[in-house]
């Protein structure tokens, strides 16, 4: 009964409280879970322990991973497929908040953590610290300025970093080893590293543009600022999905960091398919995000089988002076320009010791060529190309995105795109609970209801008697007829 109201309430998107409205109220949830037209209810906190104890137990792919066996099983899934993949942002569930407010509802968790916020120790205590837990603990507000003058906010945000840095030594001095005290801590003193600068009056001051991983909320520390282009931010996380084209069904889909390039998940995607399902994956269709070479090398070196991976290199902006213009030959190291200039490369490694190329054209050569103001940005040097230590599977792959064949593969993607479409109408977006546990079971889930509705229509397409795969059986109260089940099914 917990699994079906969970899956129909991610369906709808509602709360606990309607979800449990429902069950009694709508006779289209009674349909659908076989309860009596006078089913009373339960308290809504059933749901809140019962998603616990899916965490707790690792029952968070339950539902998930049923309904992909139903699809093995009646054949809608073939042993080797071609993944779809791509990531959406979704809505992180704590508010974003401005420095000032990051550091107060710091000071003030820290100051819960090593137990100073409770009647029974304020007793006792340093008059600096009943001064911190009466500012911070009982009063529970920001300061009583003007906050449209920039001296008071100066004037605040000292007051504010001396109490954190206070509070920090505090707790240094206790010398604890409370895994929620080291953690409040570390969250109050990479807030002050994220947002604060000191001038040189050694005075604190907002510091200018936005740290990499800056924390934007005291309620969900793992909260970021993201990006899916230049004019799209968003404060949350990115969810990677993965789908099947012969069948649609969702594949893969987990709950990843805001920050970070797409690419940098899909080994972690196809590792996770071909462990969890039982498939092996042969081809992976992605967008432009997914073609590093770092991919396409390991792609190419798959454990089991080589990885097909389509997706299209970078178009530059130039395409006459880009490095793709340029010829490069890597069993000569030599490299030819756009006008006919062939020069030697310089074998080179990089700080990871990965080895490259860099070929540097002679400067009298480069002005004497028509393109030289498009195509050299040094005031001394002529034109620098250096390859990239995957070069051999970029130059391949730039071959290839050019082939009827590519196109024609790459063609497939725009599906997982309409998949992400399903998951937001049902609330993807919005995150609903705290922790990254409890985040990837609602996408697990949320998941999980695109795929029963897709089983769905594929049973209904090949006439198969869906209820039997599922194993379903008659509830032990009066519930509706079979044929009340297979029509809400249909």
């Amino acid at each position: 009964l917990m699994s079906g109201v969970t899956l129909l309430q991610l369906h709808d998107d509602v709360s606990d409280r309607e979800a449990v409205q429902r069950t009694m109220f709508d006779l289209r949830w009674k349909v659908a879970l076989g309860l009596p037209l006078d089913f009373p209810g339960f308290d809504p906190s059933s749901l809140v322990n019962f998603r616990k104890r899916l965490v707790q137990h690792g029952k968070e792919r339950y539902a998930f991973d049923r309904f992909i066996a139903v699809g093995r099983a009646a054949g809608f899934i073939p042993d080797k497929v071609t993944l779809l993949t791509d990531t959406t942002w979704a809505k992180g569930a704590g508010a974003v908040q401005n420095t000032y407010t990051l550091i107060r509802k710091a000071i003030r968790k820290l100051l819960k953590d090593l137990g100073y916020a409770t009647p029974r120790t304020r007793r006792g205590l340093s008059p600096q610290i009943q001064a911190l837990v009466t500012t911070y603990v009982r009063r529970k507000r920001k300061a009583d300025i003007d906050w449209s003058d920039p001296q008071q906010r100066a004037a605040q945000l000292k007051q504010l970093v001396e109490d954190a840095e206070a509070l920090l030594q505090l707790a240094a001095d206790e010398q604890s080893d409370d895994a929620e005290m080291l953690a409040s801590a570390w969250l109050l003193t990479k807030i002050l590293g994220d947002d604060i600068v000191h001038d040189e009056q050694d005075d604190p001051q907002l510091g200018e543009g936005t740290a990499p991983g800056r924390i934007i909320s005291v309620t969900d520390p793992e909260m970021r600022h993201g990006r899916k282009s230049k004019a799209q931010r968003f404060d949350g996380f990115k969810v990677s999905v993965s789908s099947e084209p012969s069948s649609d069904m969702i594949l893969d889909i987990n709950d990843v960091t805001a920050t970070g390039s797409d690419g940098q998940h899909l080994l972690a995607s196809v590792r996770r398919t071909e462990a969890q399902t039982g498939v092996t994956v042969e081809r992976v269709v992605g967008d432009g995000a997914y073609g590093s070479g770092q991919n396409l090398e390991a792609c190419a070196q798959h454990a089991d089988q080589p990885i097909d991976l389509v997706t299209p290199c970078h178009r530059p902006a130039d395409p006459e002076v880009h490095k793709s213009a340029f010829d490069i030959d890597l069993e000569t190291k030599t490299a030819t320009c756009p006008e006919g200039i062939t020069i030697s490369g310089r074998d080179r490694r990089d700080p990871e010791g990965r080895a490259f190329l860099l070929f540097r054209f002679p400067r009298d050569c480069c002005e004497a060529c028509p393109l030289f103001e498009r195509c050299v940005r040094s005031k001394i040097h002529g034109r620098s190309v250096r390859t990239s230590p995957y070069e051999t599977y970029l130059q391949a792959q730039r071959e290839r995105q050019e082939t009827a064949e590519f196109q024609t593969l790459y063609r497939q993607r725009s599906r997982v795109e309409r998949i992400i479409a399903e998951l937001v109408f049902h609330g993807l977006r919005k995150t609903r609970y705290l922790g990254q546990a409890k985040r990837q079971l609602q996408r697990l889930w949320l998941a999980a209801v695109v795929n029963l509705k897709r089983l769905f229509r594929l049973a209904a397409t090949h006439a198969i008697d869906l209820r039997l795969l599922l194993g379903q059986q008659r509830p032990c109260w009066a519930g509706p007829p079979a044929s009340a089940c297979a029509a809400i099914g249909s």
